[in-house]
């Protein structure tokens, strides 16, 4: 068996979903698995459902929007409204009100899981639909029966145990079989969601679970390449690169596949690809055991907005273990992401993200220990397998205040 998934911009609307039929004659539909994300930007929307109806207890006129973009959607590709699929969806619409209505927790992370879960039924039920009105006859399945977790609501962990035992019993690996990413449940059978990329890791869960042949990711570019397009002028595909670099990558903030959907793969040895939906006859990227990567090119990160902090004792005292320690627990405590270090006997520079807008309050409690001196709206660049002219060229026209080289990566930050 071999699993795809599609994610929220292959599906945004009825022509993506047409799309999605086209890469299934391009490339079969027997013995497939497909896990599809919410449609567009329908978990944003969700989100601000949940927001609006914990802070005033009713439901958003934002959940309107959703029925009407879905509902728009399905007139597009069922032309008959006494379709079926008009009566499952309203029926999914009546289920969502009604727990809203029903309701009693005040918890956000559990209300979250219950309510943004709704967008992966949705488009998974109409694309299913949709499918079996063109004669491909598919099986739609509720991930929910067979993806267990503990009860951590949004960043839940996977029962494996439980978790390949139910998905051996309810998946017929000789059929097209569709499902959602992104969501589970608990021991209670309520829903919980899988955390960042979580479409990306259900298709990974699943495929280690079903010993699949591969797992391919449909995106709108033509694979992985070893550079932003928005950031970088030149980029070049890469058609192959291994479980560990990809890793790398994206631990050094690349836009690859996220480590925790790379961990179940690589413990079987199961090929991950990433092809384009648009052109679904090219071959894309492969992310699998063999070469580190090829073409053998530099690889180009970035990531704006970062914060440069530079600390020193007072008493010019070495920066030893009880200091560095004491920092970072207060990176912990305000929830900072560190991206780079760099310390000599007498001071300590590190690059972080202020993802949580604390910056003020770490600052003003390092005072009280450190001389303290940071700049913002910094940008991190990360070359990885760099040459002198990647560097050379990284470097042209900016101010570069730190820089950092490794065996295989260099690192700078810089004021653009």
């Amino acid at each position: 068996m071999k699993v795809f998934k599609f994610g929220g911009a292959s599906v945004k609307d009825a022509e993506g979903v047409r799309n999605l039929l086209k890469v299934l004659e391009v490339t079969g539909t027997a013995e497939k698995l497909i896990v599809i994300s919410a449609m567009g930007k329908t978990t944003n929307a969700l989100e601000f459902v949940v927001q609006e109806y914990l802070q005033n207890s009713r439901v958003s006129s934002t959940l309107e929007e959703v029925k009407t973009y879905h509902l728009e959607i399905m007139q597009e590709l069922f032309p008959d409204t006494r379709a079926k699929v008009f009566t499952k969806i309203q029926r999914l619409f009546t289920e969502l009100e009604n727990f809203l209505e029903h309701n009693k927790s005040i918890q956000y992370d559990f209300v979250y899981d219950q309510v943004v879960s709704f967008g992966e039924l949705l488009s998974t039920t109409i694309v299913s639909e949709y499918l079996n009105a063109q004669q491909i006859p598919s099986q739609w399945l509720d991930a929910r029966q067979f993806i267990k977790t503990d009860s951590t609501n949004r960043e839940a962990q996977v029962n494996w145990s439980k978790t390949q035992d139910l998905v051996l019993s309810h998946i017929d690996t000789s059929r097209l079989n569709i499902t959602q990413g992104f969501i589970a449940s608990d021991a209670n059978n309520f829903t919980t969601t899988l955390g960042r990329e979580g479409s990306d890791y259900s298709a990974a869960i699943l495929a280690y679970c079903l010993n699949a042949e591969n797992v391919t990711i449909w995106k709108d570019v033509p694979g992985v390449l070893n550079a932003d397009p928005r950031h970088f002028t030149e980029t070049h595909l890469l058609n192959q690169i291994s479980y560990e670099e990809a890793i790398e990558l994206a631990f050094y903030g690349a836009s690859v596949i996220h480590p925790k959907t790379l961990q179940p793969l690589q413990r079987k040895e199961i090929p991950l690809y990433v092809r384009s939906f648009i052109n679904p006859a090219e071959e894309g990227t492969a992310v699998s055991k063999g070469r580190t990567i090829f073409p053998e090119v530099p690889c180009f990160i970035v990531k704006k907005n970062q914060v440069l902090i530079s600390l020193s004792s007072l008493d010019f005292s070495f920066m030893v273990e009880e200091n560095i320690s004491e920092i970072f627990r207060l990176f912990h405590k305000y929830q900072m992401k560190v991206d780079l270090i760099q310390n000599s006997a007498i001071s300590f520079k590190v690059c972080v993200d202020n993802k949580f807008n604390q910056l003020e309050k770490l600052i003003q409690h390092l005072k009280a220990r450190f001389k303290v001196d940071y700049k913002t709206g910094v940008s991190l660049y990360t070359i990885r397998h760099f040459n002198a002219e990647a560097i050379a060229s990284l470097e042209k026209d900016k101010t570069v205040l730190l820089k950092q080289l490794t065996q295989n990566t260099v690192q700078l930050v810089a004021e653009d």
